[in-house]
């Protein structure tokens, strides 16, 4: 373990300074990420974890490394917890659960379903429309050559046996859909969206409510208008659980609002009435999530 341990580390920070365009190099992983602006988490992580040392190792190792945006998708309460010394236990397991034994490419990781961690539990792969999944996490970059592995970039931090959520809780936990989540708390929809289900959900970002006209959220929000927010709301539900390899075989879709949305799809992109779907498949115990850019609003 301390030997596999050296080799995470040294595949983190190896993987930093090579990150703009190294085919090669003959730094370790962990000398990587720590001279990386990116992933001055992950090595805080990995030193709170006491793992430098074993992470250094001969390896190889492969590494799937969250960036800071990825850790930052965290609850603070629950990264700062982790980083204590009475969690260390803890933190070990989910960094270790970040790597996989071997040096493993990217041609490679995409013919596979699934590959053990040093952790000892399997993250699963998902490969679709040329996008790569590490357990729910989006593989933003590949092949990051060290002299003791190779580093993937992902987008999310992951968790072993981690457990998926609702709809609703998955919105909550994930950060970037407060006003989604006040608008569905101010239509009353929460029940309705936690419920058995299942649901597609084309979900809002708070930057795709920023776009509205000015005031046109303030005055959604408002009691009287509760009626007209969730005809909006539930305009973004579609009965049944819809995934992106479904989403693109069809034109238009009937929402549980009982209008139908265009759906569109040209130059590999998606779009459902005039937004663009920016990421699909966000798995939920009762649906999924497909996130869009802009908010969509009924005829």
């Amino acid at each position: 373990m301390r030997s596999l341990g050296l080799g995470l580390i040294a595949v983190l920070v190896a993987a930093a300074p090579c990150l703009a365009d190294c085919g090669t190099c003959d730094k370790t992983i962990v000398e990587v990420a720590a001279g990386s602006e990116d992933f001055e988490t992950l090595v805080a992580a990995v030193k709170a974890a006491d793992l430098v040392d074993t992470l250094s190792g001969q390896g190889p190792f492969t590494v799937f490394a969250p960036t800071d945006d990825a850790f930052a998708k965290l609850p603070k309460r629950k990264l700062k917890g982790l980083l204590k010394p009475e969690n260390k236990k803890k933190l070990t397991a989910v960094l270790t659960y970040h790597v996989v034994p071997g040096k493993v490419m990217a041609a490679d990781v995409v013919k596979l379903e699934k590959a053990k961690t040093v952790q000892g539990a399997s993250v699963q792969i998902k490969v679709a429309d040329g996008k790569v999944q590490v357990d729910g996490a989006n593989v933003v970059k590949t092949d990051v050559v060290c002299k003791n592995g190779v580093i993937h970039v992902i987008d999310a931090v992951i968790v072993p046996g981690g457990k998926k959520k609702d709809v609703v809780d998955t919105a909550v936990g994930a950060g970037s859909f407060k006003t989604l989540v006040a608008a569905v708390k101010a239509a009353g929809l929460v029940e309705t969206l936690k419920g058995k289900g299942p649901f597609t959900v084309f979900a809002p970002t708070d930057e795709a409510f920023a776009k509205l006209p000015e005031g046109t959220l303030e005055s959604l929000l408002k009691p009287e208008n509760k009626e007209k927010l969730t005809a909006i709301l539930t305009y973004h539900v579609v009965p049944g659980k819809v995934m992106a390899a479904d989403v693109v075989k069809l034109r238009e879709a009937k929402t549980v609002q009982g209008s139908k949305a265009k759906i569109k799809v040209a130059d590999g992109k998606v779009q459902i009435d005039n937004a663009n779907v920016v990421k699909t498949d966000v798995a939920c115990t009762n649906g999924v999530i497909h996130v869009i850019d802009a908010v969509i609003l009924p005829q």
